[in-house]
């Protein structure tokens, strides 16, 4: 095995190990690997990796655009619109001015366009972690979907922003109102060719019977709308989400379950594995950045640091804390007080600004050369930056998110959630009640089995109307008997499970049988309402 075999093997343990340890101690697996990712960097003997710019943004963008606007609230971004777009937009650009103004003070030879890409690159939020802790601990829906919806959408701004700013440092002069403009028509180019996009991947999934293919549309979807926009100068970013949007909203429905269930799986670990490869490459990278700072102290490094990320946090923090009222003195339709968040609710959206995946792509896209044989001198500094700002925001709020939460008292136990799913699956049963008594009068209907699905859902029906307390329970105790039911069921599909791996070991099956006779039993399962 070469060399590259032994660091890629190398690189997999190492990220396994760290979730794991992020499991072990309950904390949001980005924080334990961005930590992780510096340490591994300073590994002796690691060698130096370095990608191609222009490739990185386009590798590990797309699928997480399309698989964080796939899962997204829409309703919840429909209504908060307002307050996204001025986050999404405003509050993007306020913090890459704020940065490059205090970059550029701080670091004279930080010229003003390069200032502007550090700006661009630290200003989008990266809502994976703030949302893990936000849901383990209950926080209401709204202030979640609110968090991840503006980390949805001003990754759209922050990338213009950054194009704009890189073009500056290469061409010397860039054109506000031709950049407005790019914005603009960038926008409106990007959502129509994710919409046509999200469209014609919904149809060809629909008509596909083969869940693997059908996952593997869904992988390549993100690209397919993130390319053609780059290429024609829309914005990729705003093609993908919409991607994501379209098919989260129209698509889902019409997939067969096997495809949806594999789709679960298969794009669970394709997220967890970008995020992770991205912070160990720029783990691996940090080595060689600090040792092309050279010229600049220690303490000074620090300083900057600091610098920088206090102006993140604190630009954010005096956004929620003084636009809010200025909307306020504006609009003051009784529709727009009704969803007017109070103090706690915006510290909490405040401090839930942190940086990831989005500022660690840009940052390794940054080019080598500004011409011809001409290094970017600036590039080992702004990505310096960019990792302690990442570094800073991930671990200090991060970790502090949780004690704040319950500071606040923002959080409602996931009581809410909990009753949504209930009604949903209480008026679910009822559909399906209904639809049994419409077979029940097909001529191809047996009366046995309509018999047994019906006491099974009416069964159920009872159970979840005593969970949602509507009176149409009765006085059974059904959770416990459901409960006990369900582990009887468990212990029975674990003795088949036993018995078909002592029928492979003997050989009276191959191992091929085995699989996929126990991949049945694991979908059994993992249907109990636990």
């Amino acid at each position: 095995m070469g060399a590259t075999g032994v660091l890629v093997g190398g690189l997999l343990v190492a990220v396994a190990a760290l979730a794991a340890l992020a499991r072990l101690l309950s904390i949001p697996y980005p924080i334990v690997l961005v930590v992780g990712g510096a340490v591994i960097g300073f590994v002796p003997g690691l060698p130096h990796v370095q990608l191609e710019p222009d490739v990185v943004l386009l590798v590990f963008l797309p699928p997480l655009l399309y698989l964080a606007a796939y899962q997204a609230n829409f309703r919840d971004l429909r209504e908060n619109l307002r307050g996204l777009t001025l986050s999404s937009v405003g509050l993007v650009l306020a913090t890459m001015v704020a940065v490059a103004a205090v970059a550029h003070t701080l670091v004279p030879e930080l010229a003003w366009p390069a200032a502007f890409a550090l700006g661009a690159i630290v200003s989008p939020t990266d809502p994976l972690a703030a949302g893990l802790v936000m849901r383990r601990l209950g926080v209401p829906r709204r202030l979640v979907s609110t968090v991840e919806g503006e980390g949805l959408f001003n990754d759209a701004t922050a990338l213009v922003a950054y194009r704009v700013a890189l073009a500056a440092v290469v061409g010397g002069t860039v054109s506000l109102g031709g950049a407005a403009l790019s914005f603009v028509l960038g926008a409106v180019g990007g959502i129509a060719i994710g919409l046509v996009i999200g469209w014609l991947a919904g149809l060809v999934r629909g008509r596909l019977a083969d869940p693997q293919v059908s996952v593997t549309v869904s992988l390549l979807t993100g690209y397919a709308a993130f390319i053609p926009a780059n290429a024609v100068g829309a914005s990729g970013v705003l093609a993908a989400v919409t991607a994501g949007l379209h098919a989260g909203v129209r698509s889902f429905p019409a997939l067969p379950a096997r495809a949806r269930l594999q789709g679960y799986l298969v794009w669970d670990i394709v997220n967890f594995l970008i995020n992770a490869v991205l912070f160990v490459l720029i783990g691996l990278q940090l080595d060689g950045t600090i040792e092309g700072l050279g010229r600049y102290p220690a303490t000074a490094l620090v300083g900057y640091s600091l610098a920088v990320c206090g102006v993140v946090v604190l630009t954010r923090l005096a956004w929620f804390f003084s636009v809010p009222y200025l909307v306020r003195a504006v609009d003051r339709r009784p529709s727009q007080r009704n969803r007017r968040a109070g103090a706690r609710h915006r510290l909490l959206i405040g401090w839930s600004g942190m940086r990831g995946s989005v500022s660690l792509a840009a940052a390794l896209a940054l080019p080598l050369t500004t011409g011809p044989g001409v290094p970017f001198a600036p590039r080992d500094l702004i990505v310096f930056l960019t990792f302690a700002v990442i570094l800073g925001t991930l671990v200090v709020q991060g970790l502090s998110l949780p004690a704040l939460i319950r500071a606040l008292g923002v959080s409602d136990g996931g009581t809410a959630a909990n009753d949504d799913e209930i009604r949903a699956r209480l008026a679910a049963t009822h559909a399906a009640l209904e639809r049994i008594e419409e077979l029940a009068a097909q001529d191809w209907t047996r009366d046995d089995s309509v018999d047994r699905m019906r006491r099974a859902y009416d069964y159920r029906r009872r159970r979840l109307s005593a969970l949602a307390d509507d009176g149409d329970g009765g006085d059974e105790d059904y959770e416990d008997r459901s409960l006990a039911y369900q582990r009887m069921v468990v212990l029975v599909l674990e003795a088949q499970r036993e018995q078909l791996v002592r029928m492979r070991n003997s050989g009276e099956i191959s191992n091929e049988v085995m699989l996929r006779v126990i991949h049945d039993f694991d979908l059994e399962e993992a249907r109990l309402e636990i």
